[in-house]
């Protein structure tokens, strides 16, 4: 509400959320809550927990493939144009305005000259390519340099070793070629070299190494890769290449691990992108894909990474693909093509994986939405089409979000027999509420409500999937997209404390409703809410370390918790969903793992200010004395890790003690905590 209702707004507020105005004025901080906590591992839930509602999820955007997951540490390798949105170059160039320059001289983005001074020596050759479309022309000259360079950032912490390679074609003057890595604006200084032979008249791919001196760049530290000629040598270049040398088939070994231990089962290819993507542009030799616009999100798509690799990383972290097909701009015969190269590529080549058709299409931004009317028909063709090639394939219709689904939903359960999930997604701005100038207080505590409201939701959709009479009955819900997020560091969002006390909510909400909703991907596993790559430097977000917690704990059988705590109401709270009452301040799961000696306890307090002592009793568990927590916490909600601190917010262990089937425990305030108690022997 805005503008002349802003003071009614106002007093409303203080009507229809008192606690939450408590709040917001800030408790005293050594005040505590009392919290009773009863267990019974006896009274087992009527369902499991699949390890599927720890699916992730990963897709070009930003850096989180190139730039991040795939190790090429040059952008635009193929020296083309047209990669960017005029928005993104417009940022590019605001970030780094020298590139102006470089642009007047025929430079493609972001490639620079090694000597400004040296005026035009640059041409861009079209159609005259190795890869894609253009191709780049250097003419040296009698008594200096001539070159191009591009800003690199080198994980020299972990290694001091770089291969690559590029295309050259020689056109007059000394057959040699260099290839460089030196100090950043500073030509004269480098660290190292490599020169090479040019032979023959046609393009020929050529191989190197440098090999960098220790101390040379300090790690976080940019450096410039360099491309130069002298001794007037003329010669086209195209399709340069620069990885550590540790990569793992083109892979950050980091990201690789640190995604491995995530234990994530499954693992979805899609997002935007997708009602845009042509899977046959990422096969075959990679410095043969070519390079294009990725339309959803103004960026280049490389292709370097495409089918083959997603699958390469799908195996080394150990999870199953979940590939989301084009139903945008692709045709039928297109996706049955992918869904008969991925089992023909992956695995034991039986089938049976899950298949999304589409992303996201209700919205207007993905490229070729169809209409609401029309939407069923083409989920229709396309699961007819790709069903011939895969019977055993599990299908996921695209569905609505929460706070829009009725109409969307209701139009693709008349076919319902052609998938057996809808999907939902969450991607939530969470300091976007409806109150006028709402405190940081309120938009904390209104944004840890979320998942309450959420759970909510997601059984107000199953019970239109049970009333719809073209539903089958084993349709249920697959929440392929969730992420906190927020368009400044002063909420909660992925990258935050906050946002990691958001996901600790819930994944505790994904577990109460597993029975409805058995597989859920969080965003993403590659930057948002998981892995990041800055500067050269891996790390992960808080929130990637709450879902590491809840992930590794192998907790199967959801158990009887209730907890009798103090409790909050949200009013003109989120856009997306503004009314959330009977928010218990401290949220409990309960559940045993596959053997039944191990009771997890998943708890998040939500309070900004007061810690929780909790009392916890346990029944039908004989409890071993002494266990163990982890906890997740932060001096602030707004608290981070970054290239600079990389763990500045990250799980403490500690031990417990219980005594008889009792245990007391101090749930700190904004906080995270697994408890794992363990049956005697």
């Amino acid at each position: 509400m805005r503008g002349t209702f802003a003071w009614i707004c106002f007093l409303l507020c203080l009507s229809v959320s008192v606690v939450l105005t408590s709040v917001a004025q800030g408790p005293a901080k050594d005040a505590t809550l009392e919290a009773a906590i009863t267990i019974d591992a006896s009274k087992p839930a009527s369902y499991k927990i699949p390890r599927t509602i720890f699916g992730t999820f990963l897709e070009p955007i930003g850096n989180s493939i190139y730039g991040g997951l795939w190790a090429e540490l040059l952008q635009n390798p193929s020296f083309e144009d047209k990669l960017w949105s005029a928005a993104a170059i417009q940022k590019m160039i605001h970030d780094e305005p020298q590139l102006t320059r470089a642009s007047e001289l025929g430079l493609p983005l972001p490639w620079e000259p090694l000597d400004a001074k040296q005026g035009n020596r640059y041409e861009p050759r079209w159609i005259d390519a190795a890869n894609s479309y253009r191709s780049l022309f250097l003419m040296g000259l009698p008594d200096k340099q001539v070159g191009v360079r591009q800003k690199v950032f080198l994980p020299v912490q972990r290694t001091l070793n770089y291969v690559g390679s590029l295309y050259a074609k020689y056109q007059s003057g000394a057959r040699e070629i260099e290839v460089s890595i030196r100090k950043r604006d500073h030509p004269e200084e480098v660290c190292a070299r490599k020169a090479i032979a040019l032979s023959g008249e046609d393009w020929k791919r050529y191989e190197f190494r440098l090999d960098v001196e220790a101390g040379k760049i300090a790690a976080l530290d940019p450096a410039d890769f360099v491309i130069a000629v002298g001794n007037e040598t003329r010669v086209l270049v195209d399709e340069a290449s620069l990885m550590p040398a540790d990569n793992v088939d083109g892979m950050d070994p980091e990201i690789i691990a640190m995604a491995k231990v995530m234990k994530s089962p499954i693992l979805r290819f899609g997002g935007n992108f997708t009602s845009a993507y042509h899977w046959r542009d990422g096969i075959g030799p990679r410095d043969k894909r070519i390079s294009m616009l990725n339309i959803a999100w103004g960026m280049p798509e490389y292709n370097t990474f495409g089918t083959d690799d997603f699958l390469r990383f799908c195996e080394l972290i150990g999870a199953r693909p979940q590939v989301a097909l084009n139903l945008g701009s692709g045709t039928t015969e297109e996706a049955a093509g992918w869904v008969r190269y991925v089992n023909e590529h992956w695995g034991d080549h039986s089938g049976g994986l899950l298949w999304e058709l589409g992303n996201e299409l209700w919205g207007t931004f993905q490229v070729g939405y169809p209409t609401r009317q029309r939407v069923a028909e083409r989920t229709k063709a396309f699961s007819d089409a790709v069903r011939k090639v895969d019977p055993k394939a599990k299908w996921i219709a695209t569905g609505g979000d929460e706070d829009s689904y009725k109409e969307w939903n209701e139009a693709q359960l008349t076919n319902a027999g052609a998938f057996d999930y809808l999907s939902t997604h969450f991607v939530v701005t969470t300091d976007r509420v409806t109150r006028e100038n709402a405190s940081p207080d309120f938009i904390a505590q209104a944004s840890f409500a979320l998942p309450v409201g959420l759970e909510r939701k997601l059984r107000e959709m199953h019970e239109q999937i049970q009333e719809n009479p073209q539903a089958r009955d084993p349709v249920k819900t697959a929440f392929t997209e969730w992420l906190f997020w927020a368009r400044q560091g002063d909420a909660p969002r992925y990258d935050n404390m906050g946002g990691a006390i958001c996901t600790g909510g819930f994944l505790n909400m994904l577990m109460r409703v597993a029975d409805i909703v058995p597989v859920a991907d969080m965003t993403g596993i590659m930057e948002f809410g998981g892995i990041w790559k800055k500067r050269g430097r891996v790390f992960g977000t808080p929130a990637y370390w709450v879902f590491r917690m809840y992930s590794n704990e192998g907790a199967s059988q959801p158990v009887q918790a209730r907890t009798e705590v103090e409790k909050y109401g949200v009013e003109q709270g989120s856009t997306r969903l503004a009314s959330i009452p009977d928010v218990p301040y401290l949220d409990v799961v309960a559940a045993l793992n596959d053997a039944g000696d191990k009771l997890t306890l998943f708890c998040v307090n939500r309070h900004l200010t007061k810690d929780i002592a909790g009392h916890i009793s346990i029944a039908g568990f004989a409890v071993a004395p002494e266990g163990s927590a982890e906890t997740l916490l932060a001096s602030s909600i707004y608290d981070k890790n970054d290239e600079e601190h990389p763990e500045a917010v990250a799980p403490r262990e500690s031990s417990v003690k219980v005594e008889g089937a009792k245990l007391d425990y101090s749930f700190r305030h904004a906080s995270v905590t697994v408890i794992e108690l363990h049956k005697k022997s």
